[in-house]
């Protein structure tokens, strides 16, 4: 989101970050606004939030924000794998891990971030689990956006259930001073979501049809 030249971050997307990521990523922001390296990233987001008026009231989104939106594609079409058979019947063949990062964040229309939080959840399934140091080498090493990972791809990942985000408290007894290192797991979440959805509409489908037999 973008206001009076200057790119803002809402405060809801630091979600717990310690001290130090809040820095870097605010430290990056003006940098990265400079270089042009965000610009066609937030246009791919598209995010369709509320815009304000002059008197500081806001006009009706003109529609689902993008942020609690997943990429659905026709049932029939090219870009998913068959799932049922010609009677609706579940097949027994899975999505890979591509093809399931693609609903949340679609190659066709947002390939960059695609692109990140594939190779993050790769990452993650081979680890199990991700320290801040390990997440904050993923960046770098990969010459990730800071801005881009931090504040859109981990947070969204969070949100759909894809990833647990944990954190300790330890007080370091020279200083008392108190450090929350950051530990992100995998989570089964995002599996339970839309297995409910889904089991939910097979068992009103079914009862339906036994009330007409």
């Amino acid at each position: 989101m973008r206001c009076s030249g200057m790119l803002l971050i809402p405060a809801c997307d630091f979600w717990d970050m310690t001290d130090e990521e809040k820095e870097k990523t605010e430290e990056a922001l003006p940098k990265e606004k400079e270089e042009g390296k965000e610009a066609p990233e937030e246009i791919a987001e598209g995010e369709e939030e509320a815009e304000e008026k002059d008197e500081g009231h806001k006009i009706a989104s003109r529609g689902i924000p993008s942020k609690d939106s997943l990429f659905l594609p026709p049932f029939n079409s090219p870009e998913l794998r068959a799932f049922q058979d010609g009677n609706e019947n579940i097949t027994r063949n899975s999505w890979n891990l591509e093809e399931v990062v693609n609903f949340v964040f679609p190659a066709r229309f947002q390939a960059k971030y695609h692109e990140i939080a594939l190779g993050f959840m790769k990452l993650l399934l081979e680890k199990s689990a991700l320290t801040g140091d390990e997440i904050g080498n993923f960046v770098s090493q990969n010459g990730v956006s800071k801005a881009t990972f931090y504040n859109r791809v981990l947070p969204r990942l969070r949100r759909v259930g894809m990833i647990k985000v944990e954190r300790q408290t330890i007080i370091a007894l020279e200083n008392k001073r108190k450090f929350r290192p950051m530990t992100i797991t995998l989570s089964k979440t995002f599996g339970n979501y839309l297995t409910k959805i889904g089991d939910s509409w097979l068992a009103i489908v079914d009862d339906s049809r036994s009330k007409k037999k």
